[in-house]
């Protein structure tokens, strides 16, 4: 066989095993949707770090949030964060402030908590990375790299427990080499909610100083 084949043979089986490993990557993706997409509701009590080596940037903070399709209650930072498919109130406590907004009026490329278990479904490619053991379950890792160029996400790394196809954690790179980390301490599905979850009462904050954006 002439050198040129054998490196065109070379080249087609290179393209041949990367698009399998997407394709294995997006299969694995899939499940976790459908998995997800399967709950009534889902409740999750998470980590979060931010950091910046370079600008001696560290912050930790824990959050929770509970979701029931688009709609949610999410809070960190001090701040609850309730999104009731409609309007945004972000309600903070210490500043006896509630600011209310359409949640479309965000960062387009933000993770919101509604698209945080299916943001990967759109606009990025996919690869498998390496398996991580941790405390005994066995976490995939699927590399997401942004099919925009402009972006300013790097890339991320999707945590997947292999036997619950449900994200353990999440690792986004940003390109000014900020690292975000949101590790799952707690994921329950199918609780009992009540009726009024996603319902903002203004009752609750009389004397507030209430900010509508639109």
């Amino acid at each position: 066989m002439r050198i040129k084949n054998i490196l065109l043979a070379l080249i087609i089986t290179a393209a041949s095993l990367n698009g399998f490993a997407q394709n294995k990557a997006k299969t694995l993706l899939n499940q976790v949707s459908q998995k997800v997409k399967s709950y009534d509701n889902i409740s999750i009590e998470f980590k979060y770090v931010l950091e910046n080596t370079a600008e001696k940037i560290k912050q930790e903070t824990k959050g929770d949030v509970i979701m029931q399709g688009e709609k949610y209650k999410l809070n960190i930072l001090g701040v609850t964060r309730l999104f009731d498919g409609k309007k945004l109130y972000s309600i903070s406590i210490e500043d006896e402030e509630v600011t209310i907004s359409s949640e479309s009026e965000t960062d387009e490329g933000a993770i919101t908590p509604s698209k945080m278990l299916s943001f990967y479904e759109d606009g990025y490619t996919y690869a498998m990375d390496i398996v991580q053991n941790i405390n005994g379950r066995k976490i995939q890792l699927v590399k997401l790299t942004p099919i925009d160029s402009k972006s300013e996400i790097k890339y991320i790394l999707l945590g997947i427990d292999n036997q619950t196809k449900h994200i353990y954690n999440l690792m986004q790179i940003g390109k000014n080499g900020t690292k975000t980390t949101l590790t799952v301490n707690s994921f329950k599905t199918n609780e009992p909610l009540s009726k009024t979850l996603f319902t903002f009462d203004a009752n609750k904050y009389k004397g507030y100083y209430i900010n509508k954006l639109n």
